[in-house]
């Protein structure tokens, strides 16, 4: 077995029946590429070939009444690839709303936590160019994944050539009974007031700090700052998604001519495109919008666990009209706010999030999106932008070329819009995921990344 860190099992308390905590991909795939043609028993066939060399695929939750501590991953050894793989059609010819729709439903859709928690959505759109057209969408939990190691599964899944092998078969983490689970879990909790004791003191000067970088003008914006926007409210149970694709040259071109980092312009294209459509709206707010971008720390943190993440609060400066000075402005508070991060430490949320107790936290999140809190409170941040590297050659997935992975993140009640961005194969690939009872329009925004990325072409 294999316990839980509390950051992994954070994902799991912090899930409610109209906030799952699952991260999701599309992938667009070319079929051409299949040695032999596409049949989906030919991709299933090929899929649990691959399965057997990840075992992460093939591990489960479980616990014990008696667990003080976390839940653990077992091996599940009645596992079965029908109950994760599921294959869907659209009327040919399938177009790109009525896939984002088919993805926005499957992404609303509770994984079942007695099995791996994971699926997969083969999705058949019709027939175009000599081959059948396919969307993948997978779904994994954010307790199993963060976006560094969830782009290495799917990495793993993938090939650089069309025809490789599958990947030699891997044992996993093995299995556990409740007396197993019970009193590992009991010394894990003994050791918390220790834990406690050592990690207070690190925390209690953040405050001071906090409130002393903001004179010198060296803090990044503060947590609960942001302006309340439409689609800073409680969520329901429905998701809807968007998608697009950028050339990764235009943005790299960008990059080089104003001296910033890829980041700072993703954030910048962002920041351009969320700016116009709550002005085309009236929505338009005085003060910036502020983005929670998660920041990898798997480098630099030697703690256990597959979420090695902390995180920044970044101003998108939407509140500036000129797309170069918003970039530039954007560029600026980025460095401000890493600085600041790096300060706080990289293992901070991960070692907190070790006290986070199941029952309490689960039972304060239901009652938090009962009573709507999120409309009374101030706004604690307005979304969340993510951008994932990925590899700058063609991808193969189960011998379908890769054209374009959208990845998606889950959203949060009074934060009801995620974007992530994955560079692929000299594409940027934007994946938004929000809630239609709050964004009924959310294509509208997602057209204006391109929008946005010429703004600041036009100006080199």
């Amino acid at each position: 077995m294999q316990r839980l860190s509390g950051l992994d099992a954070s994902f799991l308390y912090l899930e409610t029946p109209t906030q799952p905590m699952h991260v999701c991909g599309i992938l667009e795939l070319d079929t051409t590429t299949i040695p032999g043609g596409y049949s989906f028993e030919k991709l299933r066939t090929k899929l649990a070939e691959r399965v057997e060399g990840i075992p992460s695929f093939k591990e489960k939750l479980a616990d014990s009444r008696l667990n003080l501590d976390h839940p653990v991953w077992v091996d599940d050894d009645d596992f079965d690839i029908d109950r994760h793989l599921h294959h869907v059609g659209l009327p040919s010819p399938g177009g790109k709303a009525e896939i984002a729709d088919m993805c926005g439903h499957i992404a609303s859709l509770p994984l079942d936590r007695a099995r791996p928690l994971w699926e997969m959505w083969v999705i058949e759109t019709g027939a175009t160019g000599g081959g059948t057209r396919l969307v993948v969408m997978t779904k994994m939990h954010h307790a199993s994944v963060d976006g560094v190691t969830g782009a290495n599964l799917m990495s793993t899944l993938c090939a650089l050539e069309p025809d490789a092998e599958a990947p030699e078969p891997t044992s996993g983490v093995g299995g556990a009974n409740s007396i197993e689970i019970a009193v590992t879990g009991a010394l894990k909790w003994a050791s918390r007031p220790l834990k406690f004791a050592k990690l207070l003191p690190a925390t209690i000067g953040v405050i001071p700090a906090w409130l002393e970088r903001s004179k010198r003008g060296e803090a990044m914006s503060a947590p609960f700052s942001a302006p309340r926007t439409s689609f800073n409210s409680t969520i329901t149970s429905r998701r809807n998604v968007g998608y697009a694709q950028l050339d990764l040259e235009d943005v790299r071109a960008v990059k080089n001519h104003f001296g910033v980092k890829v980041n700072d312009v993703v954030m910048a294209i962002c920041a351009g495109a969320l700016r116009k459509y709550l002005d085309d709206r009236g929505e338009l707010p005085d003060n910036s919008l502020v983005a929670m971008v998660p920041v990898s720390v798997h480098e630099k943190s030697d703690r256990p666990g597959r979420n090695q993440v902390s995180g920044m609060f970044s101003r998108l400066e939407t509140n500036v009209d000129d797309p170069v000075t918003r970039l530039q402005a954007i560029a600026a508070a980025n460095n401000i706010a890493k600085d600041h991060t790096a300060v706080l430490g990289a293992t901070l949320l991960q070692d907190w999030s070790q006290f986070a107790a199941p029952a309490v936290f689960g039972t304060a999140m239901r009652v938090y999106s009962r009573i709507r809190l999120a409309d009374r409170h101030p706004v604690i941040h307005n979304l969340v932008v993510s951008n994932v590297p990925g590899p700058q050659v063609p991808l193969y997935f189960l011998g379908a070329q890769v054209i374009g992975m959208y990845p998606l993140g889950p959203i949060f009640h009074g934060a009801a819009l995620t974007v992530t961005v994955m560079s692929l194969d000299g594409k940027l690939n934007v994946g938004l995921i929000s809630c239609p009872d709050l964004m009924p329009d959310l294509f509208t925004l997602t057209d204006d990344f391109g929008v946005a990325l010429q703004e600041l072409k036009d100006r080199i």
